[in-house]
């Protein structure tokens, strides 16, 4: 059969103006939250800043627990990144790196609460140092349990992408370093700090927008007044004072920070990835892998990956005796009442960020328009200086009138959480359209492959996978919020995160750990969904078969 000499949907104003058109509605939407902001609140009470004893303090406690909680992670994921790259095999290395991975998407309030089942004044670790007689008067409240929540979801993180910039060291280059037999210290200065000197500012800034940004946390661990960061006070302000102009100034004084950091860091041109990637490649063995050195590596990998594991081991097996009970009966059950929620704000806005980020990225590969191709680096970091709570105090404010209904919220809350997850799914997808082969392009050229071909015969076959992941880490994302949801929802209607905080909240440790296992328990089949709708079949590619028939 001839192919037709227009394909369907070949002219490329059908991916330019839409994905212009999404460019634009985002930054629209993300800038209008905050023009709301200052549009409900004219009178910005800016003296309380340096008047008010509690804002200084405030801002005080949000800066440094947000400069303390990034050096830590950066200076424990640079030695456990050059542990892993020491040491490419050794039992568990995969699991290891797919845990680091998931820590981005892992839900904050499950990992807290196994933090307090582990560290809490009742937990694992605490009742058997006190049993040892080494009880130091440890309290995990108040900063120090915020600073170790901190390091706990962002150093694997960092330590993975930090890993990824190790592995893009050239090949000769450490052939020649293994040959010459160099060791630690002239391996660290010859070849690992030149390869993450320029990714190391972007990771730093990355971490420290978590931190500043950081809600679930705070609100849970902070323990007072004397620990509450401005996302904690701009909620606070909302929910219970009622006081939209100290709301909106706080905000700005957010944007401002956060704003300024990443302008700082993009103009410095900083090289980071936000979502690690997954290909490692393999290297020659180094001297400083064996020995004492070798001996010393396996104890921080053991170490760093206890620490991961058992918050996680801890709501597993404190709460796997509770779940059925917990999911019986299945009409009154509230935890199947709040999944339910959970699902109907996580699944939608999944689809709206990867649908977002095709069409940005469609719009932004078919113009030659030098500021309009640089949007999606743009898109992919201003949900990061704009945070949640902010965007979505802006838009409540704007819309509060329209807001009657459960729906409107929960609906107002996807589109949040898509925007949130907007700059991680953009860098999924965008990998495999930048790697695709100019040789392929060219055959399809050829061909007169264009259009809706084009796109189910090459790009799909490529795309299906990190299509199915960005799904899972968009959905996944929203799946485990607590910051918009906690603005717009009821305690009478909980979405999962919101039961397990009020859980938390009561002490109810065992019905908390239930419901953080039935959260880790979607979180992953969320991702093994995905992964099999989307798995590539193993037969022959359709590409190929496709551009034999057009050949013939």
């Amino acid at each position: 059969m001839e192919l037709k000499t227009t394909p369907p949907l070949s002219n490329p104003n059908w991916l330019r103006w839409p994905g212009l058109m999404v460019g634009a509605g985002i930054l629209v939407l993300a800038f209008g939250g905050v023009g709301a902001l200052l549009w409900q609140s004219p009178n910005l009470p800016l003296p309380d800043l340096w008047q008010s004893a509690y804002l200084r303090n405030v801002l005080h406690f949000t800066v440094w627990q947000a400069v303390l909680s990034t050096l830590l992670s950066i200076l424990l994921a640079i030695p456990v990144a050059r542990a892993l790259v020491r040491h490419r095999q050794f039992p568990g290395r995969s699991l290891l790196l797919r845990l680091m991975e998931l820590s981005l998407v892992i839900p904050t309030i499950v990992a807290v609460s196994g933090l307090v089942g582990i560290y809490g004044r009742q937990g694992w670790l605490t009742q058997w140092l006190q049993a040892a007689g080494l009880d130091a008067g440890w309290s995990l409240y108040g900063l120090n349990g915020i600073v170790l929540a901190h390091v706990f979801f962002n150093a694997p993180m960092a330590a993975r992408i930090l890993l990824m910039a190790f592995d893009r060291v050239p090949a000769p280059q450490r052939r020649i370093a293994s040959q010459l037999g160099l060791g630690s210290l002239w391996l660290w200065r010859a070849l690992e700090w030149p390869a993450i000197k320029n990714v190391l500012p972007g990771v730093a800034t990355l971490v420290f927008t978590l931190c500043f940004t950081s809600f679930a946390i705070v609100m849970t661990l902070g323990g007072g007044p004397g620990a509450t960061t401005l996302e904690v006070a701009i909620y606070q302000a909302l929910r219970f004072e009622f006081d939209s102009s100290r709301a909106a100034m706080l905000a700005i004084v957010q944007l401002v920070i956060c704003g300024t950091l990443w302008y700082l860091a993009l103009h410095r041109g900083m090289d980071s990835a936000l979502v690690p990637g997954r290909q490692l490649s393999f290297a020659p063995k180094r001297k400083d892998s064996r020995g004492i050195s070798r001996y010393g590596d396996s104890v921080l990998i053991t170490l760093f990956a206890s620490f991961l594991l058992f918050p996680l081991a801890f709501v597993v097996f404190r709460g796997l005796p509770g779940l059925p009970d917990s999911l019986l009966p299945l009409a009154d059950s509230a935890l199947l009442k709040a999944t339910l929620r959970s699902l109907v704000i996580a699944l939608p806005a999944g689809f709206v960020s990867v649908a977002a980020s095709l069409l940005i990225l469609g719009g932004y590969r078919t113009t030659r328009n030098r500021w309009l191709a640089r949007m999606p680096a743009t898109l992919a970091h201003v949900p990061l200086f704009i945070p949640p709570l902010v965007l979505g105090t802006g838009l409540f404010l704007a819309i509060r009138p329209k807001l009657g209904m459960n729906v409107e919220a929960f609906g107002l809350v996807a589109l949040v959480n898509a925007l949130m997850a907007l700059p991680f799914v953009i860098q999924i997808i965008r990998a495999p359209l930048d790697s695709m082969d100019a040789m392929s392009l060219r055959q399809a050229d050829q061909l007169n492959i264009r259009g809706w071909y084009r796109w189910r015969l090459l790009y799909w076959p490529r795309l299906r996978r990190p299509l199915g992941l960005g799904i899972a880490y968009g959905a996944g994302l929203s799946l485990g919020d607590f910051g918009v949801i906690a603005l717009f929802g009821t305690p009478n209607e909980p979405t999962i995160p919101v039961l397990l905080y009020q859980q938390l909240g009561s002490y109810q440790m065992q019905a908390a750990a239930t419901t953080g296992l039935w959260l880790l328990v979607l979180l992953l089949g969320l991702f093994l969904v995905t992964g099999l709708i989307t798995r590539s079949p193993k037969n022959v590619s359709k590409t190929d078969q496709a551009m034999e028939s057009a050949r013939a």
